[in-house]
């Protein structure tokens, strides 16, 4: 499977005989966005093109300001920084513009018109004197370099725009393509890259489908995004995944359940039901605990598999909350094209399946299971013999 190109120890590097990264790893952040959580830190990526005019693409975090400097200074080699491009305004890929234009007092900055409206917000200052402003098939010649610029907005921001080289073939995508986790750490790509989309992008797969289709008609041999390793090889496997993505298909054939379970009764219905779904030939069983697990793991894997099972217990006359939680969590990022599947438990009035299938019945191209589950306070044998049938209905 591939794994895109690491960065080790945020040293200059080449990504083609001009264009080297200059961007930083954080090992110090818990949760990005403060809420996902990256045990393996993030990538703030920014690039440099080195031609008869240098161009710096994105900045990096505000607490990682001096040395991403460094890097720029370093990757400069006492050249004139003639242009930095900013793609994204969110801080962190935008938090170190206003040092930098400071330090380098001959810059234009090159960005979209939404973007420096952005910066006048975060900083008070638009440059409104050194600024250039592109839009839709926007160029910029470097040299050598040929520079044309597409718009695409609500990926995930109104502002964004990302950059075609046509000269050795690189896109640099802004957030698409991006991933969780520093670059000094060697892990699977697929993975991280899937938690990171339908986290933070998933809301938007039209805008990511009209991104995909401008950058269709590109002839792309390296992908740079903003988080995450350069991409320069099997092109092909990254943007069919990011197809499945933005699309709502079915990534991988299984079934995930999410569950609560407050005495553990809940819980054991689930492990009957994992059990019935492997003996019937399931490929794939994804069981997570809502109260315990990444919440953003779960998201990923409903969006992943074809079929979802929800279990949860009746509480407070609707449903536990980490349940409510996920529910908005999916509901939120589109969730669509889905078999859903309810296991309800409550000791004297169930309704849980009825406000779990309340929150989603707006979701488009969802189909119900025609055999559910009620469970009063502890599995009997009608039970284990209704989620044998459930099983059976969810691996035809």
């Amino acid at each position: 499977m591939p794994l895109g190109m690491y960065i080790d120890k945020e040293k200059k590097m080449e990504i083609t005989k001009d264009i080297v990264y200059v961007g930083v790893n954080d090992h110090d952040v818990d949760l990005f966005e403060g809420q996902y959580i990256v045990e393996n830190g993030m990538a703030y990526n920014s690039y440099a093109i080195l031609d008869e005019k240098t161009a710096i693409f994105d900045t990096a975090d505000v607490h990682f300001t001096q040395k991403w400097l460094g890097n720029v200074e370093k990757a400069l080699a006492g050249r004139k920084a003639d242009y930095l491009i900013i793609q994204h305004m969110e801080p962190d890929h935008a938090g170190s513009i206003a040092a930098f234009m400071e330090k380098y007092t001959d810059t234009c900055i090159v960005s979209s018109a939404k973007a420096f409206a952005m910066m006048k917000n975060f900083f008070g200052n638009d440059w409104n004197d050194r600024q250039m402003v592109v839009g839709e098939l926007s160029t910029l010649s470097l040299g050598k370099h040929n520079l044309t610029f597409v718009t695409a907005p609500m990926v995930h921001w109104p502002e964004v725009i990302v950059t075609y080289d046509s000269t050795d073939k690189v896109l640099f995508s802004a957030d698409g393509f991006g991933k969780f986790g520093a670059l000094d750490v060697d892990e699977d790509w697929a993975c991280e890259a899937r938690r990171y989309y339908f986290g933070i992008v998933g809301k938007y797969g039209p805008q990511v489908q009209a991104l995909l289709k401008k950058a269709a008609g590109l002839d792309i041999s390296i992908i740079c995004p903003t988080h995450g390793p350069v991409l320069k090889e099997n092109l092909g496997y990254y943007l069919d995944l990011y197809q499945k993505w933005s699309t709502y298909a079915v990534e991988t054939e299984g079934v995930a359940i999410a569950y609560t379970s407050v005495y553990g009764h809940t819980r054991e219905a689930v492990k009957l039901l994992e059990e019935k779904l492997k003996e019937n030939g399931c490929p794939k069983v994804e069981v997570m605990d809502l109260a315990r697990d990444d919440m953003a793991e779960a998201v990923e894997n409903a969006f992943r598999y074809g079929k979802l099972v929800l279990a949860t217990t009746t509480y407070n006359a609707g449903i536990f909350p980490y349940m409510r939680d996920f529910i908005l969590h999916l509901t939120d990022r589109g969730f669509q094209k889905r078999t859903v599947a309810f296991i309800e438990n409550g000791s004297w009035s169930p309704m849980a399946m009825k406000v779990m299938r309340g929150l989603l019945e707006n979701c488009k191209d969802i189909k119900f299971a025609d055999h559910n589950v009620t469970i009063k306070s502890a599995m009997n044998n009608v039970n284990k013999a209704e989620i044998a049938v459930m099983a059976a209905e969810l691996v035809q």
